[in-house]
């Protein structure tokens, strides 16, 4: 590699590089770069850049910004890639957010600081009726949006590093979880009943499915004989008024689950409901169709189950307890159970036992307590010691 430095004027000289010739049009190919300093701090930065070259980690100077990095990321990597769920929220954080406070930079000026200064700003004021930041947990959306695009302008070549790699992010702490015990479970039902979602939240709080998961399921997924549910898919509601289904996102979240006997019960009920109501219309109940779907088959809209929800949980006065809580009842009440928690990580979909272990520690003290009781009774010996000794 060669090059060498032409003086523009005071303290202003520019580095010529040599690159060869293009493989394509055999034309000879230079990379002109600027340089404000002394003769001395160019011959450095020629020096630096030579060797940038040899080692294969130069990037060449670009004048593309943030925002138009973004607009191609979007279009290239994230729509093609990505679940349609998550390729909204990533376009909704950088067309709301990003491009209007940072898409102006140059995408190669970008430095540490300048993120973190946003970061900052959101929390104070990020929120436009001006009654404060955004939470910590939607800007942390935000630097995980950033840095997720910044690596892959590294690995496109465009960025020698990720300045997002040198910045601290907000911290999130866990929520507390809102469970129910087996009586609220009991009266939450008992008064679902007079609604059109009944089976829908019986199944989520009696086997611990995702919204997106109960949702999604045909009666080709679900086997009455052995009382097995079979997840499969999930599906999503996007903007545009559609709905999508996708594989789950994991290996772990295409499983099996198992029906208590009542659940089986639910679904053979509603399964003969259905069947008299497609009777009445002239048509069959096929394996293919969903369990909870709106008359023409499309899916439910998933806020409309959430609403009723919660409208039913404030009226009877059943605390902050969401539809996804009813994952965490589930879990809990197994737990409590004496369940092993390797079971109900594998009924919930968790990657992992140890997520299930870190998200409901808070159910451990009387498990522990429990535990301690039983090997007690399984070895007695020390206790009949302890009892011959004292009747004497």
């Amino acid at each position: 590699m060669r090059g060498h430095i032409v003086k523009r004027g005071k303290d202003s000289y520019t580095i010529v590089l040599e690159l060869g010739q293009d493989p394509v049009t055999g034309k000879r190919r230079q990379q002109w770069i600027s340089i404000k300093g002394s003769k001395k701090e160019a011959d450095a930065k020629l020096a630096e850049t030579i060797d940038s070259i040899n080692k294969g980690t130069y990037v060449r100077p670009t004048k593309t910004t943030l925002a138009e990095f973004l607009d191609r990321w979007l279009q290239d990597y994230v729509w093609p890639n990505l679940a349609p769920r998550t390729a909204e929220g990533y376009e909704h954080i950088i067309r709301q957010h990003l491009i209007p406070g940072l898409g102006q930079m140059v995408l190669t000026s970008i430095k540490p600081e300048h993120l973190q200064k946003y970061y900052g700003e959101k929390l104070r004021d990020g929120r436009r009726d001006g009654k404060g930041g955004l939470s910590p947990k939607t800007v942390r959306h935000h630097h995980i949006t950033l840095h997720t695009a910044l690596q892959t302008a590294v690995k496109w070549g465009i960025l020698m590093n990720n300045p997002a790699d040198a910045v601290s992010a907000p911290r999130v702490h866990s929520p507390e979880l809102h469970i129910w015990n087996e009586d609220e479970v009991s009266r939450f039902l008992e008064a679902a009943r007079d609604t059109p979602y009944y089976e829908i939240f019986y199944l989520a709080l009696f086997t611990g499915m995702r919204r997106s998961e109960v949702l999604a399921l045909r009666w080709q997924d679900v086997d009455l004989l052995f009382g097995q549910v079979y997840i499969r898919r999930t599906v999503h509601h996007l903007r545009d008024g559609s709905s999508v289904f996708r594989p789950p996102k994991t290996v772990k979240g295409r499983r099996a689950v198992a029906l208590p006997p009542s659940a089986m019960l639910m679904l053979r009920e509603w399964r003969e409901k259905q069947e008299r109501g497609r009777a009445m219309m002239g048509a069959s109940l096929s394996d293919g169709d969903l369990l909870f779907g709106q008359l023409d088959g499309k899916p439910l809209l998933p806020d409309t189950i959430t609403h009723a929800w919660i409208k039913l949980v404030r009226r009877l006065g059943l605390g902050q307890v969401r539809l996804h809580d009813a994952r965490h009842t589930h879990a809990s009440l197994m737990l409590k159970q004496g369940v092993h928690p390797k079971i109900v990580s594998e009924r919930l979909g968790h990657a992992g036992i140890q997520i299930t272990l870190d998200t409901y520690s808070h159910v451990a003290p009387g498990l522990q307590e429990a535990a301690a009781a039983g090997f007690d009774k399984l070895i007695p010996a020390r206790r009949e010691a302890e009892e011959v000794k004292n009747s004497r």
